[in-house]
């Protein structure tokens, strides 16, 4: 096999693996809380909302290590090691304890009767191994030098020198972090990046909570999750895709697409203002009876699930291609900041998920989403401002 055609191949089993594993665990995120709320009134004490808080809280800090455990361990043993604990996370709700529940949580970061509970999440942890098993068939690259010529630090020093190197270079990536994190651009981002991480913990977790606790809905409330879910895919690979490639001829920069985004968010989170009851995110098992701004309707409900995908998209092709732009010779810092301070936004989402009504999360949501949006234009009318006068065209960016 040419070294072209391992490369795409290896690339084929990353993106079925990943595919794999993260529709089983974005699954299991999305109808948790509901599910549990259907278990507390067993021995089993637990909540979706702060396991979810959990995974995230640790997988913010586990962003600032990972360099050094992948420079130790190689990329293929840690995606393995990682798929194996998303599958035993996924698994702990077959028959679920809450101790080993949480403990799971933390772990991962570095829906009614018995027999349906367990069908599901039984198929859904068989989803999470195959995709970690594919990992195993990812195809080494060969070695370019050509024959007889060889390393001569490592001629000498023998494998530890090279391990030693490897880990230097971790360290290195940690300080760039760190530095880069106080730079004005990264600040500014950090805001947008912060709103990603708060919309992410809403239509991943919070909203398909907020579908399953309207007993208005009829028999029909808890399977909208999971066509919830579905529409917000559709979102996002439309908007991925199509942003995707405009991205290739960007005449008009980034800042139309954000601006999309913000306002399909705002067009969602009104409509589901009015559409969902107040107390739909923290409801009890039972469910609410309560009523908005109107009848809760089915197909409102399902729209603003596409919408938030839509959004999300928007945001989040954009923010990595102004990352690639601005830090396209020092990319593993930048976007390891831009996953922490997700992650711990997405955590700290989740932590007051379990407390905070609907129309202040929504709130909450707005506020960071207009703001997030401001501070990714100025960056990137400064991008922008700096082709110009260095004479470059605007659509380069």
């Amino acid at each position: 096999m040419s070294p072209e055609s391992k490369k795409l191949f290896n690339i084929l089993i990353l993106g079925v693996s990943f595919m794999f594993i993260f529709t089983a665990f974005q699954t299991c995120g999305n109808i948790a809380q509901t599910v549990i709320t259907n278990l507390n009134n067993t021995d089993f004490h637990g909540s979706g909302y702060t396991s979810m808080s959990i995974i995230y809280g640790v997988f913010s800090a586990s962003n600032l290590i990972s360099p050094s455990v992948v420079a130790i361990v190689g990329p293929q043993l840690s995606m393995v090691v990682s798929g194996i604990f998303y599958s035993l996370y996924i698994a702990v709700f077959i028959q679920p304890a809450t101790w080993a529940f949480y403990t799971a949580s933390v772990f991962i970061g570095i829906a009614a009767a018995e027999s349906d509970r367990r069908t599901v999440f039984i198929a859904l942890t068989v989803i999470s191994l195959v995709g970690t098993v594919l990992f195993f068939l990812i195809r080494k690259q060969e070695d370019t030098k050509a024959p007889g010529e060889e390393d001569s630090a490592n001629e000498i020093l023998g494998d530890s020198s090279s391990a030693q190197n490897k880990m230097a270079r971790a360290v290195s990536a940690f300080k760039k972090s760190i530095k880069l994190s106080l730079t004005k651009e990264i600040l500014l981002l950090g805001v947008t990046t912060a709103y990603t991480g708060l919309e992410l913990t809403f239509f991943s977790g919070v909203y398909g909570t907020c579908i399953g606790a309207v007993n208005r809905f009829g028999s029909e409330e808890k399977s909208l999750i999971g066509l919830s879910g579905i529409f917000i895919g559709v979102g996002e690979i439309l908007g991925g895709g199509i942003f995707g490639l405009l991205s290739k001829s960007n005449r008009f920069g980034r800042n139309p697409v954000v601006m999309l985004g913000i306002v399909v968010h705002f067009i969602a989170f009104y409509l589901i203002f009015f559409n969902m009851p107040n107390n739909a995110p923290i409801a009890p098992m039972e469910g609410t009876d309560d009523v908005a701004y109107m009848i809760p309707s089915k197909e409102v409900a399902i729209l603003c699930s596409f919408l938030l995908g839509l959004g999300d998209s928007c945001f989040n092709t954009q923010l990595l291609s102004i990352l690639g732009f601005l830090y396209s010779e020092d990319s593993a810092p930048a976007f390891a900041i831009f996953k922490f301070v997700q992650s711990i936004c997405a955590a700290v989402a989740y932590f007051y998920s379990n407390y905070f009504l609907l129309q202040w999360q929504l709130l909450i949501m707005v506020v960071v989403g207009f703001f997030g949006t401001i501070t990714f234009f100025a960056v990137e009318w400064k991008a922008a401002a700096a082709l110009v006068a260095r004479g470059s065209d605007y659509s380069s960016i």
